[in-house]
Protein backbone atom coordinates (compact mmCIF):
# COMPACT_ATOMS: atom_id res chain seq x y z
CA UNK A 1 0.00 0.00 0.00
CA UNK A 2 1.13 3.27 -0.99
CA UNK A 3 1.70 6.27 1.82
CA UNK A 4 3.02 9.40 2.63
CA UNK A 5 6.01 10.77 4.77
CA UNK A 6 2.42 11.67 7.07
CA UNK A 7 1.39 8.15 7.09
CA UNK A 8 -1.44 8.65 4.86
CA UNK A 9 -2.77 5.75 2.55
CA UNK A 10 -2.30 6.71 -1.01
CA UNK A 11 -5.45 4.53 -3.39
CA UNK A 12 -7.25 7.17 -5.62
CA UNK A 13 -5.75 8.43 -8.61
CA UNK A 14 -6.50 11.53 -11.10
CA UNK A 15 -5.22 11.22 -14.12
CA UNK A 16 -5.66 13.47 -17.11
CA UNK A 17 -5.67 12.54 -20.88
CA UNK A 18 -5.22 15.75 -22.22
CA UNK A 19 -4.84 19.42 -21.34
CA UNK A 20 -7.34 20.71 -24.26
CA UNK A 21 -11.07 22.03 -23.77
CA UNK A 22 -14.16 23.11 -25.77
CA UNK A 23 -15.04 25.49 -22.89
CA UNK A 24 -13.11 28.37 -21.83
CA UNK A 25 -14.59 28.76 -17.87
CA UNK A 26 -13.19 32.00 -16.16
CA UNK A 27 -11.88 30.22 -13.48
CA UNK A 28 -9.78 27.63 -15.64
CA UNK A 29 -8.28 29.75 -17.95
CA UNK A 30 -8.17 32.88 -20.24
CA UNK A 31 -10.41 32.97 -23.00
CA UNK A 32 -7.63 32.87 -25.77
CA UNK A 33 -7.37 29.40 -24.16
CA UNK A 34 -3.90 28.08 -23.32
CA UNK A 35 -0.96 27.15 -25.61
CA UNK A 36 -1.65 23.57 -26.38
CA UNK A 37 0.27 20.74 -25.66
CA UNK A 38 1.80 19.12 -29.18
CA UNK A 39 0.60 15.63 -29.15
CA UNK A 40 4.24 14.32 -28.53
CA UNK A 41 4.46 15.91 -25.08
CA UNK A 42 0.97 14.08 -23.88
CA UNK A 43 1.30 10.46 -22.58
CA UNK A 44 0.55 8.10 -25.19
CA UNK A 45 -2.57 5.69 -23.56
CA UNK A 46 -0.19 2.78 -24.12
CA UNK A 47 2.10 4.79 -21.72
CA UNK A 48 -0.84 5.82 -19.61
CA UNK A 49 -2.45 2.47 -18.93
CA UNK A 50 1.30 0.93 -17.47
CA UNK A 51 1.48 3.88 -14.93
CA UNK A 52 -2.26 3.12 -14.16
CA UNK A 53 -1.33 -0.88 -13.79
CA UNK A 54 1.75 -0.26 -11.92
CA UNK A 55 -0.08 2.43 -9.14
CA UNK A 56 -3.48 -0.77 -9.40
CA UNK A 57 0.05 -2.97 -8.28
CA UNK A 58 1.31 -0.83 -5.64
CA UNK A 59 -2.49 -0.41 -3.96
CA UNK A 60 -4.28 2.16 -5.52
CA UNK A 61 -7.95 0.89 -6.24
CA UNK A 62 -9.56 3.90 -7.55
CA UNK A 63 -9.20 6.19 -10.76
CA UNK A 64 -10.42 9.64 -11.91
CA UNK A 65 -10.44 10.39 -15.78
CA UNK A 66 -9.83 14.37 -15.96
CA UNK A 67 -8.21 16.66 -18.09
CA UNK A 68 -8.61 19.45 -19.73
CA UNK A 69 -11.99 17.69 -21.18
CA UNK A 70 -11.05 14.19 -21.45
CA UNK A 71 -14.20 13.61 -24.32
CA UNK A 72 -11.58 15.41 -26.64
CA UNK A 73 -8.67 13.44 -26.83
CA UNK A 74 -9.29 11.23 -29.94
CA UNK A 75 -9.63 7.37 -29.64
CA UNK A 76 -10.33 7.65 -25.33
CA UNK A 77 -12.95 5.19 -25.69
CA UNK A 78 -10.55 2.23 -26.30
CA UNK A 79 -8.14 3.39 -23.23
CA UNK A 80 -10.83 3.10 -21.09
CA UNK A 81 -12.42 -0.42 -21.76
CA UNK A 82 -9.05 -1.34 -21.45
CA UNK A 83 -8.40 0.37 -17.93
CA UNK A 84 -11.49 -0.98 -16.75
CA UNK A 85 -10.56 -4.55 -17.47
CA UNK A 86 -7.37 -3.80 -15.55
CA UNK A 87 -7.69 -6.21 -12.24
CA UNK A 88 -8.05 -4.68 -9.04
CA UNK A 89 -9.39 -1.45 -9.62
CA UNK A 90 -12.29 -0.93 -7.66
CA UNK A 91 -13.78 1.70 -9.09
CA UNK A 92 -13.36 3.78 -12.47
CA UNK A 93 -14.67 7.83 -12.45
CA UNK A 94 -14.78 10.58 -14.80
CA UNK A 95 -14.98 14.25 -14.85
CA UNK A 96 -16.54 16.42 -17.64
CA UNK A 97 -18.21 19.25 -18.60
CA UNK A 98 -20.92 16.84 -20.16
CA UNK A 99 -20.90 18.96 -24.05
CA UNK A 100 -19.98 15.27 -25.64
CA UNK A 101 -20.68 12.46 -22.98
CA UNK A 102 -24.02 12.42 -23.63
CA UNK A 103 -22.89 10.32 -26.61
CA UNK A 104 -21.07 7.94 -24.95
CA UNK A 105 -22.92 6.82 -21.53
CA UNK A 106 -23.99 3.54 -22.91
CA UNK A 107 -20.56 2.76 -23.50
CA UNK A 108 -19.62 4.20 -19.59
CA UNK A 109 -22.11 1.27 -18.04
CA UNK A 110 -20.84 -1.31 -20.23
CA UNK A 111 -17.40 -0.35 -19.24
CA UNK A 112 -18.62 -0.42 -15.31
CA UNK A 113 -18.64 3.62 -14.86
CA UNK A 114 -20.99 3.78 -12.00
CA UNK A 115 -20.06 7.49 -10.95
CA UNK A 116 -19.75 10.73 -13.65
CA UNK A 117 -18.75 13.97 -11.85
CA UNK A 118 -20.40 16.76 -14.00
CA UNK A 119 -19.26 20.11 -14.22
CA UNK A 120 -22.19 22.69 -14.12
CA UNK A 121 -22.02 26.75 -12.63
CA UNK A 122 -24.92 27.79 -13.87
CA UNK A 123 -28.79 26.63 -15.01
CA UNK A 124 -28.83 30.08 -16.59
CA UNK A 125 -28.22 30.36 -20.37
CA UNK A 126 -26.86 33.88 -20.50
CA UNK A 127 -24.50 33.28 -17.50
CA UNK A 128 -23.29 29.96 -18.80
CA UNK A 129 -22.33 31.63 -21.81
CA UNK A 130 -20.20 34.51 -19.34
CA UNK A 131 -18.51 31.84 -17.52
CA UNK A 132 -17.96 29.32 -20.06
CA UNK A 133 -17.56 31.74 -22.93
CA UNK A 134 -19.44 28.98 -24.61
CA UNK A 135 -22.91 27.81 -25.74
CA UNK A 136 -23.62 24.33 -24.36
CA UNK A 137 -26.45 24.38 -21.45
CA UNK A 138 -29.04 22.65 -22.90
CA UNK A 139 -26.19 19.53 -23.85
CA UNK A 140 -25.30 19.21 -20.26
CA UNK A 141 -28.38 18.86 -19.19
CA UNK A 142 -29.11 16.65 -21.74
CA UNK A 143 -26.08 14.14 -20.79
CA UNK A 144 -27.23 14.64 -17.33
CA UNK A 145 -30.70 13.32 -17.82
CA UNK A 146 -29.31 9.99 -20.03
CA UNK A 147 -26.57 9.30 -16.97
CA UNK A 148 -29.45 9.14 -14.61
CA UNK A 149 -31.45 7.08 -17.06
CA UNK A 150 -28.59 4.57 -17.14
CA UNK A 151 -28.57 4.29 -13.27
CA UNK A 152 -25.21 6.14 -13.70
CA UNK A 153 -24.23 8.64 -10.41
CA UNK A 154 -24.08 11.94 -10.99
CA UNK A 155 -22.19 14.32 -8.96
CA UNK A 156 -22.93 18.02 -9.84
CA UNK A 157 -19.39 20.21 -9.60
CA UNK A 158 -20.17 24.00 -9.27
CA UNK A 159 -17.59 26.41 -8.92
CA UNK A 160 -19.18 29.72 -6.80
CA UNK A 161 -17.88 32.82 -7.86
CA UNK A 162 -19.07 36.28 -6.35
CA UNK A 163 -20.53 38.38 -8.91
CA UNK A 164 -20.78 35.64 -11.35
CA UNK A 165 -23.07 32.85 -10.23
CA UNK A 166 -24.08 33.05 -6.49
CA UNK A 167 -27.86 33.23 -7.98
CA UNK A 168 -27.65 30.10 -9.15
CA UNK A 169 -27.04 28.24 -5.40
CA UNK A 170 -30.43 27.87 -4.90
CA UNK A 171 -31.99 26.63 -7.96
CA UNK A 172 -28.90 24.09 -8.20
CA UNK A 173 -29.64 22.69 -4.49
CA UNK A 174 -33.33 23.06 -5.99
CA UNK A 175 -32.39 20.01 -8.38
CA UNK A 176 -31.37 17.84 -5.27
CA UNK A 177 -35.06 17.83 -4.45
CA UNK A 178 -36.49 15.64 -7.21
CA UNK A 179 -33.25 13.94 -8.90
CA UNK A 180 -30.75 11.64 -6.84
CA UNK A 181 -27.84 13.25 -7.68
CA UNK A 182 -25.14 15.32 -5.65
CA UNK A 183 -24.84 18.88 -5.89
CA UNK A 184 -21.39 20.05 -4.72
CA UNK A 185 -20.34 23.63 -4.21
CA UNK A 186 -16.87 24.29 -4.73
CA UNK A 187 -14.42 27.71 -3.39
CA UNK A 188 -13.16 28.91 -6.17
CA UNK A 189 -9.15 28.09 -6.52
CA UNK A 190 -6.45 30.18 -7.58
CA UNK A 191 -5.81 27.95 -10.89
CA UNK A 192 -7.19 30.02 -13.72
CA UNK A 193 -3.90 30.88 -15.31
CA UNK A 194 -3.22 34.05 -14.10
CA UNK A 195 -6.43 36.02 -15.15
CA UNK A 196 -7.39 37.14 -11.76
CA UNK A 197 -7.18 36.61 -8.14
CA UNK A 198 -8.93 34.98 -5.89
CA UNK A 199 -10.71 37.00 -3.14
CA UNK A 200 -12.70 33.89 -1.58
CA UNK A 201 -15.54 36.13 -0.70
CA UNK A 202 -17.67 33.14 -1.06
CA UNK A 203 -15.70 30.21 1.31
CA UNK A 204 -17.47 27.24 2.21
CA UNK A 205 -19.18 28.68 5.49
CA UNK A 206 -20.59 31.63 3.42
CA UNK A 207 -21.91 28.93 1.13
CA UNK A 208 -23.50 26.73 3.81
CA UNK A 209 -25.24 30.23 5.61
CA UNK A 210 -26.68 31.14 2.12
CA UNK A 211 -28.34 27.04 1.50
CA UNK A 212 -29.29 27.18 5.39
CA UNK A 213 -31.22 30.62 4.95
CA UNK A 214 -33.40 29.05 2.54
CA UNK A 215 -33.45 25.27 3.74
CA UNK A 216 -33.39 25.90 8.09
CA UNK A 217 -34.22 22.36 7.92
CA UNK A 218 -30.99 20.84 6.05
CA UNK A 219 -29.12 18.51 8.24
CA UNK A 220 -25.52 16.93 8.36
CA UNK A 221 -24.97 13.95 6.98
CA UNK A 222 -21.93 11.43 7.27
CA UNK A 223 -19.42 11.66 4.83
CA UNK A 224 -17.42 8.80 3.15
CA UNK A 225 -14.10 8.12 4.37
CA UNK A 226 -11.97 10.17 2.71
CA UNK A 227 -14.33 12.48 1.37
CA UNK A 228 -13.39 16.38 0.09
CA UNK A 229 -17.05 17.61 0.83
CA UNK A 230 -18.79 18.17 4.13
CA UNK A 231 -22.33 16.75 3.05
CA UNK A 232 -26.03 17.26 4.14
CA UNK A 233 -29.22 16.62 3.14
CA UNK A 234 -32.45 17.92 2.67
CA UNK A 235 -35.38 16.75 4.10
CA UNK A 236 -37.64 15.21 1.36
CA UNK A 237 -35.30 15.69 -1.36
CA UNK A 238 -33.86 12.25 -3.02
CA UNK A 239 -30.37 14.27 -3.72
CA UNK A 240 -27.90 15.68 -1.11
CA UNK A 241 -25.49 18.85 -1.00
CA UNK A 242 -22.15 19.16 -0.50
CA UNK A 243 -19.62 21.58 0.15
CA UNK A 244 -15.77 21.57 -0.63
CA UNK A 245 -13.52 23.87 1.04
CA UNK A 246 -10.97 23.56 -2.06
CA UNK A 247 -9.28 26.52 -1.35
CA UNK A 248 -9.70 26.74 2.52
CA UNK A 249 -8.31 23.16 2.22
CA UNK A 250 -9.69 21.74 5.56
CA UNK A 251 -9.58 18.26 3.72
CA UNK A 252 -5.90 18.16 3.32
CA UNK A 253 -4.91 16.00 7.06
CA UNK A 254 -7.03 12.79 5.55
CA UNK A 255 -6.06 13.15 1.14
CA UNK A 256 -5.73 9.96 -0.52
CA UNK A 257 -5.49 11.11 -4.19
CA UNK A 258 -2.30 12.03 -6.28
CA UNK A 259 -2.76 13.70 -9.58
CA UNK A 260 -0.48 12.79 -13.21
CA UNK A 261 -0.97 15.67 -15.59
CA UNK A 262 -1.04 14.95 -19.07
CA UNK A 263 2.40 14.74 -19.70
CA UNK A 264 3.12 12.61 -17.03
CA UNK A 265 3.98 14.77 -13.64
CA UNK A 266 3.47 13.59 -10.88
CA UNK A 267 1.48 15.93 -8.69
CA UNK A 268 1.73 14.88 -5.19
CA UNK A 269 -1.08 17.70 -4.25
CA UNK A 270 -3.16 20.00 -6.30
CA UNK A 271 -0.84 23.28 -4.70
CA UNK A 272 2.52 21.19 -5.62
CA UNK A 273 4.53 21.54 -8.55
CA UNK A 274 5.32 18.18 -9.62
CA UNK A 275 9.12 16.75 -9.47
CA UNK A 276 8.53 13.22 -11.32
CA UNK A 277 7.77 13.18 -14.82
CA UNK A 278 6.72 9.33 -15.25
CA UNK A 279 6.54 9.69 -19.45
CA UNK A 280 9.89 10.93 -18.95
CA UNK A 281 11.07 8.31 -17.41
CA UNK A 282 9.20 5.57 -19.05
CA UNK A 283 11.32 6.87 -22.73
CA UNK A 284 14.55 6.86 -20.88
CA UNK A 285 13.54 2.88 -20.55
CA UNK A 286 13.12 2.90 -16.90
CA UNK A 287 12.24 -0.38 -15.84
CA UNK A 288 8.55 -0.93 -13.56
CA UNK A 289 10.62 -1.84 -10.39
CA UNK A 290 13.13 2.05 -11.26
CA UNK A 291 9.24 3.93 -11.20
CA UNK A 292 8.08 2.31 -8.41
CA UNK A 293 10.94 3.43 -6.31
CA UNK A 294 10.70 6.95 -8.18
CA UNK A 295 7.54 7.00 -7.48
CA UNK A 296 7.67 5.58 -3.74
CA UNK A 297 10.48 8.48 -3.26
CA UNK A 298 8.27 11.36 -4.31
CA UNK A 299 5.53 10.76 -1.67
CA UNK A 300 8.27 10.43 0.72
CA UNK A 301 8.92 14.07 -0.17
CA UNK A 302 4.94 15.20 -0.20
CA UNK A 303 4.04 18.63 1.62
CA UNK A 304 1.43 17.83 4.72
CA UNK A 305 -1.19 19.93 3.04
CA UNK A 306 -1.81 22.34 0.38
CA UNK A 307 -0.66 25.10 2.33
CA UNK A 308 3.03 24.03 3.07
CA UNK A 309 2.43 22.88 -0.77
CA UNK A 310 1.86 26.68 -1.81
CA UNK A 311 4.13 28.10 0.24
CA UNK A 312 7.03 26.16 -1.79
CA UNK A 313 5.50 27.56 -5.26
CA UNK A 314 5.83 30.91 -3.54
CA UNK A 315 9.79 30.25 -2.49
CA UNK A 316 10.43 28.99 -5.69
CA UNK A 317 8.77 32.29 -7.57
CA UNK A 318 6.70 30.05 -9.41
CA UNK A 319 3.19 31.13 -10.53
CA UNK A 320 -0.13 28.41 -10.22
CA UNK A 321 -0.98 27.04 -13.54
CA UNK A 322 -4.09 26.36 -15.08
CA UNK A 323 -6.58 23.60 -13.78
CA UNK A 324 -6.69 22.41 -17.14
CA UNK A 325 -2.91 22.12 -17.21
CA UNK A 326 -2.72 20.63 -13.77
CA UNK A 327 -5.93 17.79 -14.54
CA UNK A 328 -9.07 18.52 -12.92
Amino acid sequence: MLRDKQGRKINYLRLAVTDRCNLRCTYCMPAEGLDWLPRKELMTYEEMLRICSLFIAMGVDKIRITGGEPLVRRDLLPFLYHLSAIGGLKELTLTTNGLLAGNFVSDFKAMGITSVNLSLDTLDKGRFFRITRREGLDDVLATMDKLLENDINVKINTVVMANQNIADIIPLVRLTEQLPISVRFIEEMPFNGGTHQVTLDWDHSRILEHIQAQFPAMEKIPDAPYSTAYNYRIPGHKGNVGIIAAYSRLFCGSCNRIRITSTGVLRTCLYASGSLNLKEAIREGCTDTDLRNRITDALLKRPKDGWEAQDTLVAQHREQESMATIGG
